[in-house]
């Protein structure tokens, strides 16, 4: 089988998943950085700030997972056993925090609404948490016997893959405070600055723990960061990273408010791209590869036809929405 489709559709889902991560994330953010504001009126604010806008996010996530299902089912049939708990735990955190999202205006009295906001807020942090924790799991490996998963059910539960959970909380943490840094105006905004620079150091930090750590989990990993020629090129990533760092930091201090957002998107796309140095050409780490998991060459052939419509589709209704409610966001002037 050729490897031009597996190739092809490797990378529409590699870049729906992110897609979903940094769109996504930023909405997670927001419920993330709830106990860092007081009083309702500065919670609509921020939640305004995404309400136009959050459920087109998450189409992404159904296009990843719907792509890998019909176009790499085998990656598909090991990977869901091996993560039902991570997966099921965020899809209920997300539905349980969209109830909420849409509860809170509708409350009667303050109290009310206090408990709708504290779904919310629990709802971002355990699905933000559960999308770290699959990940983790994923990245440590898989064990596989023949074409089925032979692990555990617990195996999805490690050190590595708790840490990998609160690194994808503190990155959705920076994500929302640089979003609502361009949303917002005045001491709101000052707030999520400050809020903004102390996210940052912590997701570098995780970023450091984390890829330190892949060095030590697992030989393959370390062989492609350190062995010579294709150390060369995989060091750019981390060098880069550090002027994105730098140049952050110096748009926080600048007051500058779209630049942050867009760095912050920066450190999302060298992690995902280190990923990507890492796992090449597994689909399933350690033994799966993306031409043996993937389906029929006229399974994909076909799927790719439709791919070729409903992608263009998505990217202009969302290019569409982000422009049409582009600028600040006021308090008592909202969405709902």
């Amino acid at each position: 089988m050729s490897l031009a489709l597996p190739l092809i559709w490797a990378v529409l889902i590699a870049v729906a998943v992110f897609a979903y991560v940094v769109l996504d994330g930023f909405d997670l953010g927001v419920g993330i950085l709830f106990p860092a504001v007081h009083g309702h009126q500065e919670r609509d604010v921020m939640v305004n700030s995404v309400a136009p806008v959050w459920d087109g996010n998450e189409t992404w996530l159904v296009l990843g997972g719907g792509g890998l299902f019909a176009v790499f089912p085998l990656a598909y049939a090991i990977l869901l056993p091996a993560l039902y708990m991570p997966l099921t735990i965020m899809l209920l955190a997300l539905i349980f925090r969209g109830v909420a999202f849409e509860m809170r205006f509708r409350a009667r009295h303050d109290r009310e609404q206090k408990r709708w906001d504290r779904s919310f807020m629990g709802g971002s942090y355990v699905a933000a948490f559960s999308q770290g924790i699959a990940l983790g799991a994923f990245v440590q490996g898989i064990k596989v016997s023949g074409r089925a998963y032979a692990g555990g059910w617990w195996d999805w539960l490690t050190p590595f893959s708790l840490m990998t959970g609160l690194a994808l909380v503190a990155g959705y943490g920076l994500l929302g405070a640089c979003w609502l840094i361009w949303k917002t105006e005045g001491d709101l905004q000052a707030r999520f600055r400050h809020l903004a620079a102390r996210f940052a150091w912590g997701t570098l930090a995780f970023i450091g723990a984390v890829s330190l750590a892949m060095l030590l989990l697992n030989t393959p990993f370390r062989d492609r960061w350190l062995t010579l020629p294709r150390a060369a090129g995989a060091a750019l990533v981390p060098l880069v990273l550090l002027a994105l760092a730098w140049l952050f930091f110096a748009a926080l201090k600048q007051r500058r408010e779209l630049a942050p957002f867009f760095y912050a998107l920066g450190f999302f796309l060298l992690a995902y791209i280190g990923l990507g140095v890492s796992m090449w050409p597994m689909m399933v780490p350690p033994n799966i590869t993306i031409q043996a998991a993937a389906a029929p060459p006229a399974t994909q052939a076909f799927l790719l036809w439709g791919a070729s419509v409903l992608i263009p589709v998505i990217l202009i209704y969302t290019g569409y929405v982000y422009w049409l409610f582009r600028g600040k966001v006021q308090i008592g002037v909202g969405y709902h």
